[in-house]
């Protein structure tokens, strides 16, 4: 059993906390899967105000689910639709206040309101996305997404198999 101390009192603080979890939770396990799962868990967990968070995969150039916390999913998305393809075919971070405002978005959830999605990249091959979703309008700010990104940087070379 895991259990981690994270500190909320700040947004700096949360993601520091979040960070040395993920790395204590997949710095030893070689699987994939596993660690999306366990990483999912933990910030479906910590993270306030979600309904919705995990991970599509790049599968032959086309977003495939992968684990989550939440209600049943897209199972797949291609590159440049919604907001998880926007973040796939850009490489950069989708932070969305409002997702019905967002031309193309996928509604997985008619619950969810805003939606923060950051692209998973190792030596220059998009791996995913993690994907949050929030019933929350403007739930995400920069301070998420640059939280986000440092997570899926730490999270990158453990998802590629060894």
């Amino acid at each position: 059993m895991y259990d981690f101390t994270i500190t909320a009192e700040s947004k700096t603080e949360l993601y520091r906390d979040l960070a040395a979890a993920l790395d204590s939770l997949t710095r030893d396990e070689p699987d994939a899967i596993a660690n999306m799962a366990n990483v999912s868990a933990l910030i479906g967990q910590y993270l306030p105000d979600l309904n919705w968070s995990g991970f599509y995969r790049n599968v032959n150039e086309e977003l495939v689910l992968g684990p989550f916390q939440g209600k049943a999913a897209c199972i797949r998305i291609p590159f440049g639709k919604g907001v998880c393809g926007a973040a796939a075919a850009t490489r950069e971070t989708q932070l969305v206040e409002d997702v019905h405002a967002f031309a193309g978005h996928i509604a997985c959830d008619a619950a969810s309101r805003s939606e923060l999605v950051v692209p998973i990249v190792h030596q220059g091959a998009l791996l995913g996305v993690l994907d949050l979703d929030s019933p929350v309008p403007a739930r995400f700010d920069a301070g998420d997404a640059a939280g986000c990104e440092v997570l899926m940087r730490i999270l990158a070379p453990r998802l590629v198999q060894q």
